[in-house]
């Protein structure tokens, strides 16, 4: 199955894609896409998107995920991408958080905060959690996902690297976290490690990997994570980014107003940006 929202900010409905991409809406079915309604996903097996109203016109799509209480992404995850900043590849996960604010629609504006230096890109899978998770195994851990999604970890490096403290602060920016189109369920995706992403800027391509190359990978992450707090229907765990982000260049390439990003996951859609400025 694959859910969306879409509609104006703030005022999105639910939707499944029928077989033939088209939007269906699901508000008689459920309020949103949210944590309540991950946890019962199983009641939605047996709907045949084909018996829901039609979603006329082109809508904007919204994120894919509504009202998640945390977005935890892990840094230097694939062994290419630490290579390139001249990192070592670290013993455990690298966790950071960003704020939920930073959350937007896979086609809207990535909008450069002021003083913006070094606004980059990150094409990175998404993993939605559908049931609680404390203390999981590994071998437990995809029974708790409620699917996978595309995301845009949008980064300005000025702040989460040039400045003191956490990375947060520059992951965190007004629409620094596009994600969607869609939530994928994990039948349609089979094996999370074996999807290839991409991403390019202006039309060049300047990432191509595969979740072949994650030091950790889904299950793992899902279990680590549940060691130190639990997961919460609803809440999005991005994994990290391949080779090819604009640090990474000689000289490192940033994101300038006008530019337009595009990326995509094998099964899970594309997005398209345009940047703008405050």
């Amino acid at each position: 199955m694959k859910f969306l929202r879409y509609g104006p900010k703030g005022d999105e409905r639910p939707a499944m894609l029928d077989a033939a991409g088209n939007m269906r809406d699901l508000a008689e079915h459920c309020d949103d896409i949210d944590g309540a309604m991950l946890a019962n996903l199983d009641r939605f097996g047996s709907l045949d998107p084909a018996s829901l109203p039609l979603v006329e016109g082109n809508p904007r799509i919204g994120p894919c995920v509504a009202e998640t209480g945390k977005f935890m992404c892990i840094g230097l995850n694939y062994a290419d991408h630490a290579a390139e900043g001249n990192l070592a590849v670290p013993p455990e996960p690298v966790l950071f958080m960003k704020a939920t604010s930073s959350i937007s629609g896979p086609d809207d504006p990535i909008v450069l905060p002021r003083g913006s230096e070094k606004t980059d890109w990150e094409v990175e899978l998404g993993v939605v959690i559908g049931r609680a998770a404390k203390y999981v195994t590994e071998a437990e851990a995809l029974d708790h996902v409620a699917g996978f999604c595309l995301i845009n970890d949008v980064s300005e490096r000025s702040y989460q690297s040039d400045r003191a403290g956490q990375w947060t602060k520059g992951k965190s920016c007004d629409s620094f976290g596009p994600i969607g189109p869609w939530l994928v369920t994990p039948d349609e995706i089979g094996d999370p490690q074996d999807l290839a992403l991409w991403l390019s800027v202006n039309g060049e391509t300047m990432q191509n990997g595969s979740t072949r190359n994650m030091i950790y990978g889904v299950r793992f992450l899902i279990s680590y994570l549940s060691t130190f707090f639990t997961l919460h229907p609803g809440d999005i765990i991005t994994t990290g980014t391949p080779a090819g982000v604009g640090l990474g260049m000689t000289p490192p390439r940033y994101l300038k107003a006008g530019d337009i990003v595009e990326l995509g996951i094998d099964g899970l859609g594309r997005q398209r940006q345009v940047v703008t400025a405050e």
